[in-house]
């Protein structure tokens, strides 16, 4: 048998370098993740991810250099084609980033619920608690999930009422407590919320459990779960599971494709965690194979809370960590490191950013090439399909050869 290869996506989420065209229809003009982080930083020290092309790229994205500073060596070196990509989505969500990359962009637009109190139609919040049982919900309206836990988490104790809340996202959350709540209680909540919110074209109902017993001491549990709507059409991931290969999704990739495409799913939290997971997941992964991680702090716990110095630490910590994959790699194999969407800490507010997202692609046989602006995030797809020789999806253009 012919050796096929293997492939691993290192999906930094929220990691935009520099505002798409169209960011101002989207309230994000002049948003740029990497760029702004760099200057008020004073600096970054990304020397592996720099050897790579990141900055390359997002120069080429912005126009302008990015404020990083003098950047050590490189751990390691390996060839990489580097460059940035557009999101033709009409969201810049989390699931239509993801799904386009894939070669399944979002052409319709999903339902919103309102930001400010109540955010959620009174009939729709009567049939949740209704065929749950519930006495009631707390929150209903948009905020941080962590601070609505920590605001609400002594009453939801006391009270047996759920909380639920959204953001700018196209969502209905739910957080509630392991042990006083219970795990399998949220779940089959939210199995009952992501029926009754079908009719509102909402992505996804994310359970978000959490630990502790007072204000100031609440804390998330890693047993989050997405309940998603499935993607518009078939993505790379269905294409390679239907051909014999195997895709093997890290953290929270296997719900965000509602498990479609999916033959081995892992649960991991926290940048370390994820880091270690993947890179054992990729060791051990057959030949026709793709390891696809999703690194979430980058928007769950950074961006979207606006810190610039967490999200700055990650970065150089995720750059750290780029040498241990790189020297298991096998001949043939090859990485990418890109984003689904922006989300710039130094921006207003604490929504994403419309931003273009690094494409970088890695292994021991890559040519070295700049491949510039390419027009839709599903040209990943397409090359990860053209990799494989599978046949090619609707969307995306390869770069495999260019």
């Amino acid at each position: 048998m012919t050796k096929k290869g293997r492939v691993v996506i290192l999906m930094m989420d929220s990691f935009g370098i520099g505002g798409a065209e169209d960011a101002a229809r989207f309230g994000d003009a002049g948003a740029n993740t990497l760029g702004h982080i760099a200057a008020a930083r004073g600096g970054l020290k990304v020397p592996n991810m720099t050897a790579l092309g990141l900055l390359k790229a997002a120069e080429a994205s912005t126009g302008l250099p990015v404020t990083a500073g003098e950047q050590d060596n490189p751990a390691i070196l390996v060839p990489s084609k580097y460059g940035f990509m557009k999101e033709i989505s009409l969201g810049k969500d989390t699931s239509s980033g993801h799904w386009e990359m894939a070669g399944s962009p979002v052409q319709f637009e999903w339902g919103y619920f309102k930001p400010a109190y109540p955010s959620f139609p009174e009939e729709l919040i009567k049939k949740i608690c209704d065929e749950a049982g519930m006495p009631g919900i707390l929150g209903d309206k948009a905020a941080s999930g962590t601070a609505i836990i920590d605001e609400l988490g002594e009453e939801h104790i006391k009270t047996g009422k759920p909380i639920c809340y959204t953001s700018a996202d196209s969502v209905f959350q739910i957080a509630a407590h392991e042990k006083h709540f219970g795990l399998d209680k949220l779940y089959k909540l939210c199995e009952i919320a992501f029926k009754h919110v079908a009719p509102y074209n909402i992505a996804r109902v994310i359970a978000r459990p959490f630990e502790g017993e007072k204000k100031g001491e609440f804390k998330r549990t890693k047993n989050r779960h997405d309940y998603s709507v499935k993607p518009p059409m078939p993505t790379v991931l269905d294409a390679i599971k239907n051909a014999g290969g195997e895709v093997i999704s890290v953290g929270k990739i296997s719900d965000i494709y509602a498990k479609q495409g999916i033959t081995k799913a892992v649960k991991a939290s926290g940048l370390e965690e994820l880091w270690n997971v993947t890179l054992e997941e990729a060791q051990n992964a057959p030949d026709f194979s793709l390891v696809f991680t999703n690194f979430v702090d980058f928007d769950m716990t950074w961006g979207h809370r606006r810190d610039v110095e967490g999200y700055a630490q990650g970065l150089e910590y995720f750059d750290t960590r780029l040498p241990d994959l790189i020297v298991q790699m096998q001949a043939g194999d090859i990485a990418f490191i890109t984003a689904d969407h922006g989300c710039d800490p130094t921006y207003k507010g604490t929504d994403h950013t419309r931003e273009h997202v690094p494409v970088i692609m890695f292994g021991p046989g890559v040519r070295p090439q700049y491949i510039g602006a390419r027009e839709t995030y599903a040209d990943l797809g397409q090359t990860i399909a053209d990799y494989f020789k599978l046949s090619p999806l609707k969307f995306g253009k390869s770069f495999l050869e260019e």
